[in-house]
């Protein structure tokens, strides 16, 4: 039996396929499993921000593409950038177990990000890190940009920027771990919906396959990753937006956290709802629906432009 894992050729993608890639190996030794490399529209246009050129389908749109073509079986995609919406006859129904969510500040010459000097110059390619980073420190200069992990770990070292702010996820996948300076809290900095989830998605007819895979998927992280998604299509969220949410289990109760703000983080609306676990997306529509009401949606309406 032959599997294709349709992928993304960035270094991080591939080694998170390649994860997948040999757990089903040690699972079905008679199954072999092929990456096929897809270059999404988001590889393409490397200069220019994501909230300008379409947002986070920008990195998924022609690896599902091919799933429906049925040129490939399986994609893997890092949850933080698949839309709320998915094409008809797709699905992600398959979670593994979550990676560290937090962001991490990365810096050659300072340990944190209350070392920066005044003035400093931190890149990062999220509006979401954006907003978060300028509430905390009004007086830095946030640099824009695009990239994979090495190229923005090199546009740090060529001496431009003094720190760059990274997913811890991504970092530690690739063996990077030690390149960070500080993991920032979630008090500090909440992550992107579903930052270090990886999702498998598959065409919704191939029961058998799902079922085949069913060995992969992380009850804990299917869960909150659901609560998290579900605040964010409540609140019709995508990347021109600083949203961020964090859903964490406590016994049969599910714990999420959102937070959204504008461009240069002087407005900024945090809060959290609590609900049994078995109900994950009404947490997320819950919490969405309570914080439209104390003012995000005044947020929303500035950034999108509508009156």
């Amino acid at each position: 039996m032959l599997l294709r894992i349709g992928t993304r050729g960035s270094q991080l993608a591939l080694a998170q396929s390649q994860w997948v890639k040999e757990k089903i190996g040690v699972k079905y030794s008679e199954v072999r499993v092929e990456l096929v490399r897809i270059k999404t529209k988001g590889d393409k246009i490397l200069g220019s921000p994501l909230s300008k050129i379409g947002g986070k389908g920008l990195f998924v749109k022609e690896i599902e593409d091919a799933l429906l073509r049925k040129d490939v079986d399986i994609a893997v995609h890092s949850m933080k950038d698949v839309p709320a919406e998915l094409p008809e006859g797709l699905e992600i129904s398959l979670f593994p177990m979550r990676e560290d969510p937090r962001d991490a500040f990365v810096s050659n010459a300072y340990e944190s990000i209350q070392d920066l000097p005044k003035g400093a110059s931190v890149g990062t390619g999220s509006l979401r890190r954006s907003a978060q980073l300028l509430r905390l420190r009004p007086d830095l200069r946030v640099i824009p940009m695009r990239g994979n992990v090495d190229t923005r770990l090199k546009k740090m070292e060529s001496g431009d920027l003094q720190a760059v702010i990274l997913a811890s996820a991504g970092l530690r996948r690739l063996g990077l771990e030690k390149r960070i300076s500080q993991v920032l809290p979630t008090e500090m900095f909440l992550p992107a919906i579903g930052q270090g989830v990886l999702g498998l998605e598959i065409r919704k007819a191939d029961h058998s396959l799902r079922n085949q895979l069913g060995f992969l998927n992380h009850q804990e992280t299917e869960l909150t990753l659901r609560a998290e998604r579900g605040f964010l299509k409540e609140l019709k969220g995508g990347c021109q937006v600083p949203i961020a949410g964090y859903g964490r289990l406590d016994g049969d109760k599910l714990l999420l956290q959102g937070m959204v703000a504008n461009l240069d983080g002087s407005e900024l609306i945090r809060d959290e709802a609590v609900g049994p676990k078995k109900r994950p997306e009404e947490i997320g529509v819950q919490l969405a629906r309570k914080m439209l009401a104390l003012g995000a949606d005044k947020i929303l309406q500035q950034i999108y432009g509508r009156a």
